[in-house]
């Protein structure tokens, strides 16, 4: 019997080119239309054949997978790295710990991304992989430089923290999830209001944990 083929994604600088113009496009027309737009529209704001869109990505959910990635990767590139360079290279937790927080509160809260973050929430329960593409590729990226982190500290004695895993939830909770909270029915935090909860919120997190700065 013959096995059926896996179907090859198209390669290539041109495909790549296309490729980009279907995730802008997709984008753009699901933030609009909901995810309910039909493939047809895509394909014609981005200049392509529906046939195009299908064998670069499968399905509109592997669509939609891809511009979840793409937009995060955008929004969060410079955060991620930013985290995981001022943890390496700096011993003042507290610093970079504010710095990550203002970085992700900056890239999370730009209305193109609560607009998509809010069509992913409405469209979870049909198309459960479009939750989990949304935490794997969101902040949560910045984990394991945060967990390497604070298991160093807790090694020199200058943490308590008995669960890091907890512990990384409680820091997202205290700077980054009251924005998502006040988004969901159309407000925003001002700036002032967000700057000191994230500063309060560190003080708060590291205060907890038993924080002790480096000497000398």
């Amino acid at each position: 019997m013959t096995q059926p083929q896996t179907p090859r994604i198209p390669a290539g600088e041109r495909a790549e080119r296309k490729r980009q113009a279907i995730v802008r496009a997709a984008r753009d027309t699901f933030v609009q239309h909901g995810f309910d737009a039909g493939i047809d529209l895509i394909a014609n704001q981005a200049g392509v054949s529906k046939v195009t869109v299908y064998n670069h990505f499968g399905s509109k959910e592997g669509l939609f997978q891809a511009v979840i990635g793409d937009a995060l990767e955008q929004a969060l590139d410079q955060a991620v790295a930013g985290t995981q360079a001022r943890l390496d290279s700096s011993d003042d937790l507290r610093e970079s710990l504010v710095w990550t927080a203002r970085s992700w509160v900056a890239a999370m809260t730009r209305p193109d991304m609560l607009a998509l973050r809010h069509l992913v929430v409405s469209e979870v329960r049909r198309f459960p992989r479009l939750g989990q593409a949304w935490q794997q590729n969101g902040p949560d990226r910045a984990r394991p430089a945060l967990a390497a982190t604070f298991e160093r500290l807790v090694a020199q004695g200058r943490l308590r923290m008995p669960d890091v895993d907890v512990a990384i939830i409680q820091l997202y909770s205290l700077v980054l999830y009251p924005h998502l909270i006040h988004s969901a029915y159309g407000a925003t935090l001002p700036d002032p209001v967000a700057e000191r909860l994230i500063t309060t919120g560190v003080d708060m997190f590291l205060a907890y944990h038993q924080y002790v700065p480096a000497t000398g």
